[in-house]
Parts: structure tokens; C-alpha cells; sequence
């Protein structure tokens, strides 16, 4: 059995994270720890694990595991690295932002979106695990990059559930607010903008055009829906056989034969692509879970590679028709 432990627990990315290794058939948790909740039952907290965990948050960071989630805020697991002494055998898997685009002085962080970058994975130790909205867009873009076919400006629309925002309440994610209702936020300066330019120009070095992106807050708790459009020269049918070749050994990312709704992905590791073509643009809807595909769920989807088990290993989640 693998021992994991977490680091920074209170949050919703931790609860499902809990919940995946908790049911994980080649994992054990060793500990997870807590500054907040130090002492309490982990039930106290992430009370749907009511009848399935006894165990308790901790002060001390669990020091035999053989790897470590980081589920703390951004910026703070750079500050957690630079002031903890972790055991040099254990592997990280960090779901901040902190190591995405920005290295870490003596620790190699490999970009976790395996359908990018499974052999590296496989032999990593440390990996920086994709933002939610990245992931979601990435993956409608990395075939075209990935054989130099972005040739102008993208155009994205985005939208994401409440959960995106964390779990502490404020202004614009407690319900009264959020419900039917919409807002922009962060238009064009979203932070995940930054790795998303980050890997596809790793992937398509001479892409130096204007991604342009429009973050909605959506009236729902979880998943993201993101609409991109572009100029391209490819059939309807071009476009498809390319996406279905690149993805044919992806076991998470599938191609859509009809236009999907959100609710296909909800509490799954999934993510769907559709491809329609309008006079000459491409468009690309791309829909994952925010809290799996966008942020635990792809940590234990790396954390199988790291070990050599089953990409798929703990993580065959069933979406819900309702």
C-alpha cells in the first residue's frame, strides 16, 4: 500500500481528495494535517465521510508518507517547502499554483496533465498539478498546438461552479448571491492564463497570438463549461479524426458525438470535448468537474502514474443523470 499523506485539509479540493484515497484500493492514509482544525475528526469538517473515516486532523505534518498532497492556498506551498523539513524519499503532488510555471530552487516540479506529459509523470517526483480552469482548456487546445495548428487569436468563454471559489464564504459565492444568477470576473487577467500560454507554447513554440479569456461565475456548485472559438482550417470532420487520435489512449478525455451538458462530467475524472465548425471557426466545449478532473481528481490520477499503477486506480466515478 501507498501511504499519503495531506497537507492542508480544510477545503473542498482535500474533502475530495479524502474521499478518493479513503476508497483508493492501493492507498493508505498516514495522516492529515490541519492548523485550523487541529484535534477535530476529520467528519467535523468533510461531514459527508460521516460512516466512512475515523480519523482526526494533526498539527504535525505526517512525515512517513511516501507522498504528499499539498492542498494548501496559493503561495503557500512554496512557504510550506522553504520551512518544513520533508523526507527526501517523499514524492509531492501540489495543487496550488505555486510551481506550475515558476521553479522551485531545489526541487524539479513536472506540469501534471498526463495527456501531455504521462512519461515524465511516470518518472517524477514532484509534480505541480493543473488549475481547474487550465486543465478544462488545455485540453480543447493541445491537439491544434500540439501540431502547430493555432494560427490566431483564441477566444474563451468560461464558466465555473461556486466551488471554484473555496470553501471560506465571501461576497459573491454564498447562495443568496449566487444563485440565478451571472458575473464576470478577472476578464482577460485571469491567473490561469498563465499556464495555459506556458504549455501551449512549449507545445507549439511560434503560437504568439492574443488568448483571450472571459471567467464566468456560474449559478451552480461544481464543474466547468468553457466555450473557445478560433480560426482554423480544418473540416469539421479534420478537426474530429485529430482529437480522436491524439486522445485514443486517454483514458479520461473523450471525444463527443453530440453537444453534451455539464451534468456528463459532475463527480467524475472526466473531460469532454465537442467540436462544431461555423463558416471558418473552430468551436471547442470542453467540460470537467472543478474538484476532480480540474483539481483532486487528476492529483491521484498523477499520484497512479508516480507509482506505476493503473492511471485509472481509484478512480472510476460514475457521473449522475440529475
Amino acid at each position: 500500500m501507498i501511504t499519503a499523506g495531506i497537507v492542508g485539509s480544510a477545503g473542498y479540493t482535500a474533502g475530495e481528495l479524502i474521499r478518493i484515497l479513503l476508497h483508493h484500493p492501493h492507498v493508505s492514509i498516514s495522516g492529515i494535517q490541519s492548523t485550523s482544525h487541529a484535534g477535530q475528526p476529520v467528519t467535523a469538517v468533510h461531514d459527508d465521510l460521516i460512516g466512512e473515516s475515523d480519523l482526526t486532523f494533526s498539527m504535525d505534518v505526517p512525515a512517513d508518507s511516501e507522498v504528499l498532497f499539498l492542498c494548501r492556498g496559493h503561495g503557500r506551498s512554496r512557504e510550506f517547502l522553504n520551512s518544513t523539513d520533508i523526507n527526501p524519499n517523499s514524492r509531492i503532488v501540489d495543487l496550488s499554483q505555486d510551481f506550475r510555471v515558476d521553479a522551485h530552487p531545489e526541487r524539479e516540479f513536472i506540469y501534471g496533465l498526463p495527456e501531455v506529459n504521462e512519461p515524465a509523470i511516470r518518472q517524477a517526483n514532484n509534480i505541480a498539478n493543473p488549475g481547474c480552469f487550465a486543465t478544462a482548456i488545455e485540453l480543447g487546445l493541445v491537439p491544434l498546438a500540439k501540431n502547430g495548428l493555432i494560427s490566431g487569436e483564441v477566444q474563451i468563454t468560461g464558466i465555473t461552479g461556486s466551488t471554484g471559489a473555496g470553501q471560506q464564504p465571501r461576497e459573491t459565492t454564498h447562495f443568496s448571491w449566487r444563485d440565478n444568477n451571472l458575473s464576470v470576473y478577472k476578464p482577460f487577467t485571469h491567473q490561469h492564463l498563465r499556464e495555459i500560454r506556458h504549455l501551449l507554447t512549449a507545445l507549439q513554440p511560434e503560437f504568439d497570438q492574443a488568448i483571450n479569456f472571459v471567467p464566468v461565475r456560474g449559478d451552480f456548485p461544481r464543474g466547468i463549461f468553457s466555450v473557445t472559438y478560433l480560426k482554423s482550417e480544418l473540416s469539421e470532420t479534420e478537426a474530429r479524426e485529430l482529437y480522436q487520435d491524439y486522445y485514443a489512449e486517454a483514458p479520461f478525455t473523450h471525444i463527443a458525438d453530440d453537444n453534451p451538458g455539464l451534468k456528463q462530467v459532475i463527480n467524475t475524472n472526466k473531460c469532454l470535448l465537442y467540436l462544431e465548425k461555423h463558416d471558418d471557426n473552430l468551436m471547442i466545449l470542453s467540460m470537467i468537474d472543478n474538484l476532480l478532473k480540474g483539481a483532486s481528481g487528476q492529483a491521484v490520477q498523477n499520484m497512479n502514474l508516480m507509482f506505476g499503477l493503473s492511471e485509472t486506480a481509484g478512480l472510476q466515478l460514475k457521473a449522475s443523470a440529475f
